[in-house]
């Protein structure tokens, strides 16, 4: 099995973790009632997607 010839700087290894960061959320507007909604999901406040309504309220209240 193969053995690093030389310790890995400290340096060297933060820099080859600098991509392990942490994103925004990315939330867009419901064209319905303009609540925030992630991308690709049923808005919480409405049930619709994609102009459909996907849960009706009288079940959403209950």
């Amino acid at each position: 099995m193969a053995v690093p010839f030389r310790k890995t700087s400290k340096t060297r290894k933060r820099m080859r973790r600098t991509h392990y960061k942490i994103n925004a959320n990315v939330t867009t507007k419901c064209p319905k009632c303009g609540a925030d909604v992630k991308p690709h999901r049923v808005c919480k406040e409405c049930g619709t997607y994609k102009g459909e309504e996907v849960i009706s309220q009288e079940k959403a209240t209950e």
